[in-house]
């Protein structure tokens, strides 16, 4: 029990597939990791504890407050001398298609359960190229998406890209197809292939993870 305890408290409630990324040595203290569509920062505790330079954006200003809490706490609980780069800016309340950061701001972009909620294909492609926009030549962008992946008889098209899934919700889903067009557009290379889990057919979700050239 004590050994679970310890592991919620070093990584929060990570992604599992963000979690096996960390396990194959793409993420490293020092990086600079914007979450965007961040929520209440649950993919967040780990960097925040490990030395990294983080960032957020989310839509809801309660998700930010608490994000921002969090964040605050946990820097209370580093070592001393390990760096704080924490501001009052790192989490913003913005949208993903229309962040403030530079460009090329970032070592890493993170995108967890944030891209299926886009309203139609416009909004999708703009939500991608802003993170794609902030992240640097040689950076990392991971995202967990659902999709129609192993789903295709089991789903029901509302208008565009908008499904309703069997669990009841409408969702905005992409293909393999449309991800692999979307990576060639971008300049992207993939770090590994697509992957995707069918939740015993009530919807699917992919994991899409590229390296910027």
């Amino acid at each position: 029990m004590q050994a679970t305890a310890d592991l919620r408290d070093l990584f929060g409630s990570i992604d599992i597939y963000l979690f096996d990324q960390l396990l194959k040595g793409r993420f490293v203290p020092g990086m600079r990791v914007l979450d965007a569509g961040c929520g209440s920062g649950r993919n967040l505790v780990y960097f925040l504890r490990s030395g990294y330079d983080v960032c957020g954006v989310d839509e809801s200003e309660e998700a930010i407050a608490q994000t921002r809490q969090m964040a605050s706490a946990l820097a209370q609980q580093l070592p001393a001398g390990t760096s704080r780069r924490l501001s009052d800016d790192s989490f913003r309340v913005e949208l993903i298609e229309r962040m403030s950061f530079a460009d090329a701001d970032f070592d890493a972009v993170l995108s967890s359960a944030v891209l299926h909620f886009a309203s139609d294909e416009e909004k999708w492609h703009a939500m991608v190229n802003d993170m794609w926009r902030v992240l640097k030549s040689g950076g990392i962008l991971f995202a967990r998406l659902a999709s129609t992946i192993g789903m295709e008889d089991k789903i029901e098209l509302i208008e565009g890209r908008r499904y309703q899934l069997p669990d009841g919700s409408d969702r905005f889903l992409v293909d393999a197809a449309m991800l692999m067009r979307a990576t060639e557009s971008l300049g992207g290379d993939f770090l590994e292939p697509i992957k995707t889990v069918v939740v015993q057919n009530m919807r699917a979700m992919t994991t899409w993870v590229l390296r910027k050239r």
